[in-house]
């Protein structure tokens, strides 16, 4: 892919990962804003965005994203998880269910953070604003999804990190949820990594596709 000289990829990433028993070297150098992991369940999809949150440190290697190093182990730079200014979407919303929407999405916010989303724009993008006054335990799996991104992005993120955010829905609700991702993907315009075992998210949302074997 070509790029304008002297300037960085967008995701650089060159580390060792280690749990337990599992250990992989993952390489990816790659201009694309938006790009998508794939592969079986255990190759290391996930393991791959927990680094790069912070959540799980590499034996070694580096991490930069958007000009940003994240972690350099030779360099001694490894950022603690709430300086790496990272919204992270899981499989499952992991909304609090003591708070209505209202207050889950709020609870997202990073202050003293420049504000580039804001409240009701956010909850415009996603179309959840007939939703703040609920429970999440009244929320059906792509709605909550839907508030999951929403405080996201209220964190004030410098990237974007999706792990299977459909898997857990049935086919009608991923359909609901696509076009909402593919919003995010557009107006937001962060660096997204997005982690899918499904051909038919992956080529509608990413821009190139990295596979892990």
């Amino acid at each position: 892919m070509s790029r304008t000289p002297g300037r960085a990829p967008m995701f650089r990433i060159d580390a060792l990962l280690e749990r337990g028993d599992f250990r992989r070297r993952v390489r990816i150098e790659e201009d694309a804003r938006v790009i998508a992991l794939t592969g079986p369940s255990g190759a290391g999809k996930t393991s791959v965005l927990n680094a790069i949150a912070g959540l799980q440190r590499p034996r070694e290697g580096r991490i930069e994203i958007a000009g940003t190093t994240l972690f350099d182990r030779e360099a001694g730079i490894d950022l603690p998880p709430h300086r790496r200014r990272v919204g992270y979407v899981f499989q499952d919303a992991r909304l609090f269910p003591h708070l209505d929407v209202r207050a889950n999405l709020l609870y997202g916010r990073r202050r003293g953070a420049p504000a580039r989303f804001a409240f009701e724009p956010v909850v415009d993008l996603l179309g959840i604003g007939h939703l703040l006054g609920r429970r999440t335990a009244n929320l059906s799996g792509g709605e909550a999804q839907r508030v999951a991104i929403g405080r996201a992005l209220l964190s004030q993120p410098a990237l974007l990190l999706f792990d299977e955010p459909l898997s857990a829905l049935d086919q009608a609700r991923r359909e609901d949820l696509i076009p909402y991702l593919q919003r995010v993907r557009d107006e937001a315009g962060l660096p997204m990594l997005y982690v899918s075992h499904t051909a038919d998210d992956v080529r509608r949302i990413a821009d190139v596709v990295h596979r892990l074997d």
